[in-house]
């Protein structure tokens, strides 16, 4: 073998199921399939790309684990929008699998958090201030059950992002939050104090967007976001260390459920 031909490596095609649902998936996010539209039976799929139906329909179920296709009651195919929820799942697992630290987590969510917060108070409105306070509600019945709280703490800042009326915000901060839940639980079951600082917030902030008082509402989020780093090291865990993905994988497992 000549030295010229060992500089070059085998080119791999990418399996026909693939550049199916690459095809079909540039088309929904062109434009030019939306959301409810109809994309054919599996038969005319196969006639149109000249391909098995096995090969279509690998690439069909690609595109039904992504949300970006449905199938109705007749089983015919339509064009899906996946729920943020679904999207931010995946993007966990890959912040896991990157072995992102915790105080990455904690400098993002400052950023993703107090911009939030500062847009909630100029767009929040009545229906949403009053989610927020029943949700504190919620939160204070749940006296010392740690987990519970936890989990009504990340549904409170997605209804802050809800209140900021940002759908890219609402995105953005999704898969941080889903990574935070098992922190705040951990400290609240070694801390149960930590609960009323957390209320206490709560209530600060969703006081201040009801005033419309910016700065107040970001600077109660700062103290709120200081107060889980706190606590994150009060139970004796280092800022660079990489997030646990089993403690992600029960969180994420549990939200898809």
């Amino acid at each position: 073998m000549s030295v010229a031909a060992e500089r070059f490596e085998r080119i791999n095609a990418p399996p026909a199921y693939q550049l199916v649902a690459e095809a079909i998936e540039r088309e929904i996010i062109s434009g030019r399939l939306r959301a409810g539209e109809p994309l054919g039976t599996e038969a005319e799929l196969v006639r149109q790309f000249g391909v098995n139906r096995s090969t279509v329909r690998e690439g069909i179920r690609m595109l039904e684990q992504a949300g970006l296709i449905r199938r109705d009651a007749s089983r015919r195919l339509t064009v899906g929008l996946p729920h943020y929820e679904h999207l931010a799942s995946r993007m966990t697992r890959a912040l896991a699998l990157h072995q992102v630290t915790f105080r990455e987590l904690w400098e993002a969510s400052m950023v993703l958090e107090i911009a939030a917060v500062e847009q909630a108070t100029m767009r929040a409105t009545p229906l949403v201030i009053a989610e927020l306070e029943a949700n504190i509600a919620k939160t204070e019945a749940a006296a010392s059950d740690a987990a519970a709280i936890a989990e009504l703490d990340t549904q409170w800042h997605a209804l802050i992002a809800k209140a900021a009326r940002n759908r890219v915000l609402e995105l953005a901060r999704e898969p941080t939050m889903l990574l935070n839940v098992p922190t705040t639980g951990a400290i609240l079951d070694t801390f149960p104090e930590g609960a009323s600082r957390l209320i206490k917030a709560h209530w600060m902030i969703v006081g201040a967007i009801r005033r419309r008082e910016a700065e107040e509402a970001k600077l109660w989020m700062r103290r709120h976001l200081v107060d889980w780093r706190k606590g994150f090291e009060r139970l004796g865990k280092e800022l660079d260390r990489p997030v646990d993905y089993v403690e992600l994988h029960s969180v994420v497992s549990r939200e898809r459920g």
